[in-house]
């Protein structure tokens, strides 16, 4: 074994299981400690105070001054009881990452004196330099003022790292111009839309009582975990968050025996750290558990509104990396940073509640009786077929690329899944044919033996190549990628459903002008609904050939690429639902586009480079190593007198490998300086996406064969079997 793989393998088994500090285990009594939420605010604030504040967050009202200065100095006190020296707003620009600017306490009273204070000013706004974060071309440095603005909506947070403590002021990032700079502004408009929609959608189907609807998320989070020993000895893992070199292991993950296995006690350590964190910031954390491929895991919370949900996803994501370090592990959230096994995804749970907390999307026992669910199925589903490519277009990123279509992960086709069930009451309505009453689908598994209960049975299969499936009471997205903020495909979901409930709205308005049996006339908008989109439900495999040429027919996208996706939703027809909703201007949505143009080609051109730097410092140096070890063997043997064929036929491997190796360097190299001259806008992203990454590829091809035939001597990279099998 290569010197530096061997001493990173002698430090990884040295490692022992990292003891849990301050390790939550009353969960109901420390739950939320660090933020701000009702029980805080109530230890210093009035009844009357909170009451109004909560008001506020539910966005019944605004904040008015009075009111602002009393929670500023709540929150001061509140915060320095915790031992909190600085404050943030946290914020999340379209990296897709968080961002923060720490200021302290420390100011001057009116004598010169030094005093800590936290004003209203503070707490509300701050001013972020906006030319440095990507704009879309919006902001330039000559014109570079950006505001965040405090999102009362979401409690305030503390967060702690290594004994430091800093206030965290949940935000909305804009420019001086008023436009979005990042993914919450967007979601914030589109749950206030859809909220709007549903109640008045609601008021026709007979609902006098229900004044709010809000849309529900229960974000899965899947990750892997490699050592750090031997993730610092990657510079792919390191610049670019996936590997671009690794041979296919003798064991992956085909003998189906990680999925749900027993968790290692380091990685069991590290969750339960990454649980306490999660708790102490009023994160539902929920399920622990390995997933499918070798050192891949899940995280998995309970649901909540959708601007909390995304919140905590991208606070969760911070705990995952951070608490990572803690254990020597990195913790990768990359789509598919190891070939050949699950990529992962982030599997986000949607569904619309009231504030009775009645569930929109739940089914009951005979959904064909259940006309509300109904009206409501047929709106998603109309709101699916006709945004599809929205849909597409709001999860198309570098990593999900690697990712779709494949390995669990569902195809770049949207489609719907709803079960056998359901699809019959769909297809019966569509029809207009009679449905029996009573008839859900649901029953029992009985195993026949009296030690084992009889198990009830939902009325939906799962179908984990459905990008969008229906399981239960709530629609699985389990498109969106492993890194990605869910703030956006959410808001494209939201939007796309608002517009649908408008038009069944006022097309249900129209029916009871000649049927005043309300029932009746929205049963007749449902059946033109599911007429309308029933080519949107596929209850098959979406790996399959066939699916792909029945969709074509069906008239559904296939775009595999994200250039393709992101093209094909810059077309007005495609995008102008969320214009003409008020979710997002033309200007902002033209500042998305250019910015996901933007970093694609950007990523892409990270990974090349740092592909090449592989190949040109490691790789081939490790192979001309071999090559003279090899040359030498044969030299001393013919010098002997000794038959040496057997030898020099594996030096010629060697040099073929060698020679496939710099003919994919001098290609990338190439493609590179090309993508350089495009740029990094449309055209040079679409030049990454099928001229670089094939470049990319069969360079791979070379380096991984390489893999395969140079001594392990030689080998400076840890493998796969040592990063996915090693901790």
């Amino acid at each position: 074994m290569h010197r530096n793989r061997l001493e990173a393998l002698r430090l990884v088994q040295k490692r022992k299981v990292a003891p849990v500090k301050d390790r939550v285990t009353k969960v109901a009594a420390q739950f939320g400690e660090r933020t701000f939420g009702i029980a805080q605010m109530s230890k210093y604030l009035t009844a009357a105070d909170v009451t109004q504040l909560k008001k506020v967050a539910a966005g019944e009202k605004q904040l008015d001054k009075a009111l602002a200065l009393k929670v500023a100095e709540a929150i001061k006190k509140w915060a320095m009881t915790h031992d909190v020296t600085h404050f943030t707003h946290w914020f999340q620009p379209l990296t897709g990452l968080t961002a923060e600017k720490h200021d302290s306490f420390i100011n001057y009273d009116s004598k010169g004196k030094v005093i800590e204070k936290f004003s209203v000013g503070q707490l509300i706004q701050s001013e972020p330099d906006a030319s440095s974060f990507p704009s879309g071309g919006t902001r330039t440095t000559f014109e570079a003022r950006g505001y965040t603005a405090w999102d009362v909506s979401s409690p305030l947070f503390i967060i702690e790292d290594h004994g430091t403590k800093i206030l965290c002021i949940p935000s909305v990032f804009v420019s001086y111009k008023g436009h979005a700079l990042d993914t919450k502004t967007g979601l914030m408009r589109s749950l206030k839309i859809l909220n709007h929609e549903a109640i008045e959608m609601l008021k026709e189907l007979g609902d006098k009582k229900t004044k709010k609807v809000f849309t529900t998320i229960g974000c899965e989070q899947e990750y892997f975990l490699v050592d750090s020993a031997f993730a610092n000895m990657r510079p792919d893992l390191i610049s670019a968050g996936r590997t671009l070199v690794g041979s296919d292991m003798p064991k992956g993950q085909e003998l189906e025996d990680h999925y749900f296995g027993s968790i290692p006690s380091r990685v069991l350590a590290y969750m339960a750290d990454v649980e306490s964190e999660l708790y102490r910031l009023g994160i539902p954390a929920k399920t622990r558990h390995n997933e499918v491929a070798p050192s891949q895991f899940e995280l998995a919370p309970i649901f909540e509104e959708a601007n909390l949900a995304a919140d905590h996803n991208m606070l969760a994501m911070e705990v995952l990396r951070r608490a990572a370090l803690r254990h020597n592990f990195m913790c990768i959230l990359h789509e598919k940073p190891f070939k050949g096994v699950n990529g992962s995804g982030k599997h986000n749970n949607w569904s619309m509640s009231t504030d009775a907390g009645e569930n929109l999307l739940e089914p009951g026992d005979s959904p064909s009786e259940n006309v509300r669910f109904l009206a409501f199925l047929s709106c998603v589903l109309k709101a699916v077929h006709s945004c599809q490519v929205g849909l597409r277009a709001a999860i198309a990123t570098h990593g999900n690329d690697h990712r779709l279509g494949a390995n669990e992960a569902p195809p770049a086709i949207i489609s719907v899944f709803l079960g056998a069930t359901l699809s019959g009451v769909v297809e019966s309505i569509s029809k207009g044919e009679k449905i029996e009453p009573g008839k859900s689908g649901k029953g029992t598994i009985s195993f026949g033996i009296n030690q084992l209960p009889e198990l009830p049975k939902d009325n939906t299969d799962r179908n984990r190549t459905s990008p969008f499936a229906f399981t239960g009471n709530k629609f699985e997205f389990r498109a969106v990628g492993s890194s990605q903020a869910i703030s956006y495909p959410v808001t494209m979901i939201n939007a796309a459903v608002a517009k649908a409930l408008h038009q069944f709205t006022q097309e249900l308005v129209e029916a009871k002008k000649k049927e005043k049996n309300t029932q009746i006339a929205t049963l007749a908008v449902i059946q033109k609904y599911l007429k309308e989109s029933k080519d949107i439900i596929f209850e098959g495999n979406g790996y399959s050939d066939e699916w792909k040429l029945e969709a074509k027919k069906r008239g559904l996208y296939n775009l595999q690429k994200t250039p393709e996706a992101l093209s094909e939703f810059a077309k007005h027809d495609h995008h102008k639902f969320l214009i003409e909703s008020g979710v997002y201007s033309e200007a902002e949505l033209e500042a998305i586009l250019e910015v996901q143009f933007e970093r694609y080609a950007k990523h892409l051109n990270v990974e090349a480079q740092t592909m090449l730097t592989l190949a040109r410092q490691l790789v081939l140096p490790a192979v001309y190593a071999h090559q003279r070890m090899l040359g030498q063997t044969v030299a001393s043997l013919v010098a002997a007198g000794v038959s040496a064929t057997d030898s020099k036929t594996v030096l010629e491997e060697a040099v073929k490998r060698s020679v496939e190796v710099n003919a994919g360097v001098e290609k990338l190299a190439a493609a590179v300086g090309e993508l350089e001259r495009k740029g990094f806008g449309k055209e040079g992203a679409a030049y990454a996406a099928f001229e670089l990454s094939t470049c990319m590829n069969n360079l791979r091809e070379a380096l991984d064969k390489a893999e395969k035939v140079i001594g392990d001597d030689f080998w400076p990279l840890p493998k796969y079997r040592e990063m996915l099998f090693l901790r």
